[in-house]
């Protein structure tokens, strides 16, 4: 199935959308912030015996008026707290600086078409490009930039029709998660009037003179960026038709808390239906094409493992698949004989982790992890091996795959200090050759990148990557940021980041540990830091702070912690545990409270990862660590600046205002805390210019509470 072929991001958001780390320290005397006064409301809920209160219960309305005045009110103490900090247009400039440079992303093949995303610098979101031919002139498809005033309209490619002709597009506002299918003519660059609406999560499939899709029925009105999400459905639209008479494909009234999406083989000969329970454990199945009144047929059970096809041999599916395979295995499944034991094993389990397969030109692409480090390997389909494909250091590439016809496809790799860079692959010779090499204003080789190895609590051998100028001192002063994710099994691999540039050149240290509930050392990895095991991951971010400061490279008056979203619930929970470690404070878009999280948008996924405070046993291990509930009153806490966003409708706000009401109560001494709330924009910046002003506020904050003067001033 060529999910690969459905580019469905935006290049600005990619780029920023790992900039959610920083800094430090002590709160400078003669700064006592006056917080607005937040009513607290009469609300306990029993869980199973336990009664917990929960007054802040009214700031789940972002409707409401009175929200909508906490919220102003909040945002001016806030502002007004950061406009007094002498040296933050000056931050700003520099993170300007550094984002002005033209970055291109990886050329796309549709048909006679080449596709790529461009950004001058400074541009809101990056703009498509269209060109016949790797020769040919490269022209504007589709600017985003042109579709609102303030830049926040973002497009991605969702999916090509068969003969190339038409290309879906997915547009989604202020940064939420909903977004509106249409269609554009590659030709004429002509937009049809097709429009598919209540679409999250979901590309185009398409098949003959149309496409499959997974959408939601329409929300209430006022309730689309809270309500939870159910019911997700598989639709197919005909092209030049309204979207009241799309074709139902697929529904389960049983089981209203499911995603389910479908793919379409490259040869459009079946149709790939994969039905997941949340974030993890999924059921595949699989339909004849060419017999429209056939039904779907079970390929993979569900749902205790992770499988996706990524593509077809004949009448057999290559499968990538952790059953029986924690690092995960490539096998080849009869659909007429599904069982497990009929599987033909084409690249077997090894100690290094599968992370993606794809074909292309007749190949198999297998890309490995081995200590969060990038590993490619080509092959035949048989699993016969070619080459490894030779990468410039350690780092991370991606972008292997692509059409049957295929004679050379693109890849880029990159790392912290080696900047994007697309290759040129020829899939006959294996030669590489540079396509496109990003232009960045500041030089990589005046900066070191190390992998350490830490122990955790419990004895477990963690890796962690650090970023410092050549020649640091280490002498527990150099102001350092911490940041991890751990969760869903996702890997934070080595990646060129100009965000932390201005840590860097003011003497300061990047740490990026690969904690357990990633996907770096493959399922078990993942489940060591999942449900019952979630203390696990903040163990292990705590011993790497603990680690940093024995070593000498920061202290924790020079120590920072950020991460978002699951990575902002991790910020929430250390600085709760061990406040004394840090001294700053950065948890953005968080999951805080973890018993309630399930009750909007699509929160309920999360249960195969968390658990659920429905579940009694589950209930007593997520009221231990939920951020929102281990807030005590007589603790001094790090200085802490929470970052949300109106339009946020994957974390829902109430999170972060719910924890920011909570902190400003309890805080006990004059650390401030501070929470800023972006208009039009979601689970991520919406746009380049409100990621950069987001990021001018966190480094002006840092090195305020720090004491550190920037060296651009």
């Amino acid at each position: 199935m060529k999910d690969k072929k459905m580019l469905v991001f935006s290049l600005a958001s990619v780029t920023l959308g790992l900039v959610l780390v920083l800094m430090a320290c002590h709160q400078p005397a003669g700064e006592k912030i006056i917080y607005p006064q937040t009513k607290k409301v009469d609300v306990v809920d029993d869980y199973f015996g336990t009664k917990v209160p929960d007054p802040y219960r009214w700031l789940e309305d972002d409707n409401s008026e009175e929200t909508k005045k906490w919220v102003e009110e909040q945002n001016k103490i806030t502002f007004a707290y950061l406009e007094k900090i002498p040296y933050r247009q000056k931050i700003g400039e520099r993170l300007k600086d550094l984002y002005n440079y033209p970055r291109l992303g990886q050329p796309f093949r549709a048909g006679e078409y080449f596709f790529f995303y461009k950004n001058d610098g400074l541009q809101n979101q990056s703009v498509i490009y269209v060109q016949k031919g790797l020769d040919g002139e490269a022209e504007v498809f589709i600017d985003p930039n042109q579709l609102s005033p303030d830049g926040t309209i973002r497009i991605g490619l969702a999916g090509f029709s068969p003969d190339f002709r038409y290309v879906a597009i997915s547009r989604s506002e202020a940064g939420s998660d909903w977004s509106e299918l249409r269609v554009m003519e590659i030709a004429s660059k002509q937009e049809l009037s097709d429009r598919v609406r209540w679409v999250k999560f979901s590309a185009a499939a398409w098949y003959k003179d149309g496409f499959f899709y997974s959408g939601y029925d329409q929300p209430a009105p006022g309730e689309e960026l809270k309500a939870r999400n159910e019911y997700q459905k598989v639709f197919y639209h005909k092209l030049g038709e309204p979207q009241e008479k799309d074709q139902l494909i697929y529904e389960d009234k049983e089981h209203p808390l499911r995603y389910v999406n479908m793919g379409v083989t490259e040869d459009q000969k079946y149709g790939i239906l994969v039905i997941s329970a949340g974030t993890s454990g999924n059921e595949i199945h699989w339909k004849d094409l060419s017999r429209p009144k056939s039904s779907f047929q079970l390929l993979i059970p569900g749902f205790d493992y992770d499988s996706e096809v990524i593509d077809n041999l004949e009448n057999k599916f290559l499968v990538r698949t952790n059953m029986d395979a924690p690092n995960y295995r490539l096998v080849l499944i009869d659909p007429e004989k599904p069982s497990k034991e009929n599987w033909q094993e084409i690249l077997p389990e090894k100690p290094q982790v599968l992370t993606a397969a794809a074909t292309a030109g007749g190949y198999l692409f297998g890309t490995y992890l081995q200590d969060a480090q990038t590993k490619v390997y080509q092959y035949k389909p048989d699993g016969q091996f070619v080459r490894e494909i030779e990468l410039p250091t350690i780092g991370t590439a991606s972008g292997f795959g692509g059409w049957r016809d295929d004679k050379f496809i693109f890849y880029t790799f990159n790392s912290f200090n080696y900047p994007p860079t697309i290759f040129k692959y020829d899939l006959a010779t294996g030669q590489s050759e540079v396509f496109n090499q990003q232009k960045v204003k500041f030089n990589p080789e005046d900066y070191e990148v190390k992998q350490v190895f830490y122990t955790s609590r419990d004895g477990t051998r963690v890796p962690m990557f650090i970023v410092y100028r050549r020649g640091l001192v280490l002498n527990g002063k150099n102001p350092t940021f911490l940041t991890s994710y751990g969760g869903f099994n996702i890997s934070l691999l080595p990646a060129f980041n100009p965000s932390i540039i201005p840590v860097l050149e003011n003497g300061g240290v990047f740490a990026q540990p690969n904690i357990r509930g990633g996907g770096e050392y493959g399922e078990n990895w993942h489940r060591a830091g999942m449900l019952e095991n979630k203390q696990n991951v903040f163990d292990d971010f705590i011993a790497a702070a603990e680690y940093l400061i024995k070593e000498k490279y920061t202290s924790p008056k020079y120590l920072a912690i950020s991460g978002a979203s699951n990575g902002g619930l991790l910020v929430g929970a250390v600085m709760t545990q061990r406040p004394e470690l840090f001294g700053v404070a950065f948890p953005a878009v968080g999951v805080m409270d973890m018993l309630r999280y399930h009750k909007f948008t699509v929160g309920w996924g999360w249960m195969v990862e968390y658990g659920s405070s429905d579940n009694p046993d589950q209930f007593k291990y997520l009221i231990k660590y939920s951020p929102l509930h281990n807030i005590k009153a007589g603790v001094c806490y790090p200085a802490t600046l929470i970052t949300t966003a109106d339009h946020d409708d994957r974390v829902v706000p109430a999170h972060s205002f719910k924890f920011a009401a909570t902190l400003q109560e309890k805080q006990a001494c004059d650390n401030p805390v501070l929470i800023r709330i972006e208009t039009r924009s979601g689970h991520g910046s919406s746009n380049i210019t409100k990621a950069l002003d987001e990021l001018t506020d966190k480094y002006s904050f840092m090195f305020h509470i720090m004491g550190v003067k920037p060296i651009y001033r």
